[in-house]
């Protein structure tokens, strides 16, 4: 059964205006189960956590579901290795912390230039402080895709860190971070994914991928501002956890300091009921193939909703590329191979010859057509490029969402602004 658009786009109230949202790999819109969930907490259970009474012992449930429901959704060992927190940034310098505490002068870790910020400088940080040198990873300016190659040299120095992103969110590239994480693995090095720009276009299983850590943000998949961190269970029981005195000593609750925001999880646990109701009405195709892999119950659901969503964004891939490569003097950095799509996600950054990022960004907007422009906060992917100093890119992000009508709507009004 393919996606249902109409009904897809009903679950999402802030579509119903005259507006074409490519701007979703800086966030997307939230789904009414979210946005239920968020407002009902609110109202019918906001207290503060571990009391003896009603609102409180029900904000915890809340709480404790929410831990289960990511778990299933990253496919995690146990609800105990997922970690909330204000953001991927946030929860990244927090970790950065913690990690770094047990390097020692003259260690090294590995970073790549492909990266957003947020999976770059942390650790920058933590290795300047610590003594510790940086090893890069460059990636092909023609292509996009990371230098596997570079990765290798760097890890024979056994590093002991490796940062990456799964998929990166300026040149829509899709990472093997299976094997990546394989290689460092193999010289003895931690993983840290940046999974941000990815989980909302397919399946993530930490236990397949065999990382030590993945970190996503729940607005980018429908829900609110929010953070989400898998850690293995034995190292987050070993890490020390920078936190108040009274908190505990157990995690996940060890690593999330203070008052966490609890309408907020709780909105999460929405975004995954989405997912949930989506791998119910449109996943059935993929059950039988995902059962072999060992799914079952809800990770089955969810499994079955992430893949029927990386199959239509194949095709939503398929036409943005094709739309964009229609425009005359238009320039598509990173993979634009059709052959290689699987090979990326459905966001795609351009120049349109000679005019500055922002003024198309503004003429498209002007159009209702809501795109980024600049280096969305991979600034070595803009400075490699030699397009830092230029104003950027263009960038356009479908979801599953979007419409086939829509790229249609942007290739005709990217040929207006071409000129």
């Amino acid at each position: 059964m393919s996606l249902n658009l109409d009904v897809i786009r009903q679950q999402f109230p802030s579509l119903n205006r005259p507006a074409i949202f490519f701007d979703n790999p800086g966030g997307t819109q939230i789904a009414k189960q979210s946005l239920d969930r968020i407002t009902n907490y609110l109202l019918e259970n906001n207290a503060n956590h571990e009391g003896a009474f009603a609102t409180s012992i029900a904000s915890d449930a809340i709480l404790d579901e929410a831990h289960r429901a990511i778990a299933d959704f990253y496919n995690a060992a146990s609800p105990e290795e997922i970690v909330f927190g204000n953001n991927m940034t946030t929860l990244t310098l927090h970790l950065s912390r913690s990690i770094s505490r047990e390097w020692r002068e003259g260690d090294e870790i590995v970073l790549t230039r492909l990266d957003h910020d947020a999976n770059v400088t942390p650790w920058a940080l933590a290795a300047q402080d610590k003594g510790v040198k940086v090893n890069w990873v460059d990636f092909d300016v023609e292509d996009g895709t990371l230098k596997l190659d570079d990765l290798q040299k760097a890890l024979e120095r056994k590093p002991k860190l490796v940062a990456v992103g799964y998929a990166s969110n300026s040149l829509g590239t899709v990472n093997p971070i299976t094997k990546i994480t394989k290689m460092a693995h193999d010289v003895g090095a931690l993983v840290y994914v940046d999974a941000v720009q990815y989980a909302v276009h397919g399946p993530i299983d930490v236990q397949k991928i065999g990382c030590d850590f993945l970190v996503s943000s729940s607005y980018k998949y429908f829900g609110p501002h929010a953070g989400i961190l898998y850690g293995k269970r034995n190292l987050l029981e070993k890490l020390f956890a920078y936190k108040v005195q009274p908190a505990t000593n157990k995690i996940p609750g060890k690593f999330e300091t203070g008052t966490q925001n609890h309408e907020g999880i709780a909105g999460v646990l929405g975004a995954i009921e989405y997912f949930e109701w989506l791998g119910k009405e449109f996943g059935g195709r993929y059950v039988d193939g995902l059962r072999e892999d060992g799914y079952s119950g809800r990770k089955l659901i969810l499994k079955q909703a992430m893949t029927a969503v990386h199959a239509y964004e194949f095709e939503l891939s398929r036409a943005l590329l094709s739309a964009l490569e229609a425009i005359p003097g238009l320039r598509i950095f990173g993979l634009s191979d059709p052959r290689r799509l699987d090979e990326r996600i459905a966001t795609f950054s351009f120049r349109i010859g000679d005019m500055h990022p922002k003024i198309a960004a503004e003429k498209l907007a002007a159009e209702n057509i809501y795109v980024w422009d600049g280096n969305y906060y991979a600034i070595n992917v803009t400075e490699r490029l030699g397009l830092e100093d230029k104003g950027g890119m263009v960038r356009v992000g479908a979801v599953h969402y979007n419409t086939l009508d829509e790229v249609a709507k942007l290739e005709e009004v990217l040929k207006r602004i071409a000129g």
